[in-house]
C-alpha cells in the first residue's frame, strides 16, 4: 500500500490550499483515511478523518469550519480543502490509512506566512 500526498505550498494567511492523498495497493472504498500534521517542535496532531462505513467525518477543533475532508473512491483519492489558513496551520501534512498495518505517506509541507 502506498499513500502519496500533494498540494502543499506557501500561502498567505487567509488563503486556501487543497491537499490530495492518492492511494495505491488498496481499495479506498473499504477504508477510513485520516490527515495528520506535525509542526516544528510539536507533536503530531490528528486533523481530520473520513470513514468508509458511513461517510462520516471528524475534525480537530482547531480546524472545524475551515477544513473539509472528502473522498473520491473512484479515484482512490482523499482530499483536504483548507480555507482561511492561519500561520499556526504551518506543518507537514500526512495521510494515514490502516489496512492490516499502519500506512503513512511521506507528507506535503504547508507554510502559511506573509
Amino acid at each position: 500500500v502506498q499513500l502519496v500526498e500533494s498540494g502543499g505550498g506557501l500561502v498567505q494567511p487567509g488563503g486556501s490550499l487543497r491537499l490530495s492523498c492518492v492511494i495505491s495497493g488498496a481499495d479506498l472504498y473499504y477504508y477510513s483515511v485520516g490527515w495528520f500534521r506535525r509542526a516544528p517542535g510539536k507533536e503530531r496532531e490528528g486533523v481530520s478523518c473520513t470513514s468508509n462505513s458511513d461517510d462520516g467525518t471528524v475534525y480537530a477543533d482547531s480546524v472545524k469550519g475551515r477544513f473539509t475532508i472528502s473522498r473520491d473512491n473512484a479515484k482512490n483519492t482523499v482530499y483536504l480543502q483548507m480555507n482561511s489558513l492561519k500561520p499556526e496551520d504551518t506543518a507537514l501534512y500526512t495521510c494515514y490509512m490502516y489496512t492490516n498495518r499502519e500506512n503513512w505517506g511521506q507528507g506535503t509541507q504547508v507554510t502559511v506566512s506573509s
